[in-house]
């Protein structure tokens, strides 16, 4: 079935389930604060700004996206105020992973290695996952490796901190419901697609490594405060960038709204009051001999 373009998607009303922009704007109503603002300093020695020029891109309020030709569907700026989120990102998911770039067991001896989207290319670009794999699959050299990561949209929580009401809960609806309408699951965790993709295209010993991400500050074992605290600075470095095309272009919220629902999730996060996670995953299986 062929995918609708960006340009012919009529913006719609949000889900009935979300809150609406006023919802988060009535509780701001006598909170002057936002919380500990010093995370942004505390990992700054530990990043570096990515300097690019930005050419002949879309422009959706003030920030630029990708032209890809007929169907420009990827969701998060390429300027250089979102790149240096990405920046942060990648330094915490390196922590994730105790350094590694790969968990699967490759040999020193490799010959070619085919990446095939990273940081700003992967998310929510693939409409089939079967044929993904499939793909991969045919091109891998026997007995090679293919290994996919992926993490989820959503915000939750262990002891029920992260409530319905919280803004922290809407997080994850802004790219479930926007994926729908764009044909572009992010749900891939939830329906385990990199796993049954794989095994369906003839993959072998299929491992999946599971691990949540604190976000913030707030986790008792200092690998997973120091994770935490990256994941915190990354999003405080552009909340916007990361939910606009969705929020906005995708399901008709207006900028004011985005501004104002950001705005309330920065103060959740920084409160120290919520203990937020997201879950990543990392697949990887064998091509047979």
């Amino acid at each position: 079935m062929a995918t609708p373009s960006v340009e012919n998607i009529t913006p719609a009303k949000a889900p009935a389930d979300f809150h609406h922009a006023q919802h988060w704007a009535s509780l701001r109503a006598g909170d002057t604060s936002d919380g500990d603002a010093s995370v942004e300093d505390d990992v700054a020695s530990s990043t570096e700004s990515i300097s690019s020029s930005i050419l002949h891109y879309r422009t959706i309020h003030g920030r630029t996206y990708h032209s890809e030709r007929g169907n420009a569907q990827y969701w998060t700026p390429n300027d250089e105020h979102h790149n240096e989120s990405m920046d942060i990102n990648h330094h915490l998911l390196s922590l994730s992973l105790n350094g590694k770039l790969h968990l699967a067991p490759l040999k020193d001896d490799i010959k070619k290695v085919v990446d095939i989207g990273t940081g700003t290319g992967i998310w929510a670009i693939i409409s089939d996952w079967s044929a993904l794999f499939k793909e991969a699959f045919r091109v891998c050299k026997p007995g090679g490796w293919v290994e996919s990561y992926e993490a989820s949209p959503r915000m939750e929580s262990d002891d029920g901190s992260v409530t319905e009401t919280c803004a922290i809960n809407e997080w994850g609806k802004f790219f479930i419901e926007g994926g729908k309408k764009l044909n572009r699951t992010f749900e891939i965790l939830d329906k385990d697609l990199q796993k049954k993709g794989m095994e369906e295209a003839g993959f072998v010993d299929v491992q999946t490594w599971d691990f949540k991400a604190p976000i913030g500050g707030w986790a008792g074992d200092p690998r997973l405060k120091e994770i935490g605290q990256f994941a915190q600075a990354a999003l405080e470095q552009d909340y916007e960038g990361y939910v606009l095309f969705m929020a906005n272009m995708v399901l008709g919220w207006s900028k004011e709204e985005v501004s104002t629902y950001c705005a309330q999730l920065r103060r959740e996060i920084r409160s120290g009051r919520f203990h937020p996670f997201y879950r990543q995953r990392v697949v990887y299986g064998r091509k047979p001999e």
